[in-house]
């Protein structure tokens, strides 16, 4: 049986810890952020787990 690809899309947007946790970037901050506070900004930026109800799909994806 051929190996599996990992999913291009999915390797983009996450990276993964040396522990084996999946991090992504928050959503709602690539544009119309003139409109949100900068309190609302600052809480956006960096990153955050993938929710644990995700998380077996998105291994399966990066092919962990």
């Amino acid at each position: 049986m051929p190996k599996m690809k990992t999913h291009s899309g999915m390797k983009k947007r996450v990276r993964v810890t040396g522990s084996g946790k999946i991090r992504r970037e928050q959503t709602g901050i690539r544009h119309l952020a003139e409109a949100k506070s900068s309190k609302r900004k600052r809480r956006l930026s960096g990153t955050v787990e993938v929710a644990p109800a995700y998380v077996k799909k998105a291994k399966k994806l990066l092919g962990i």
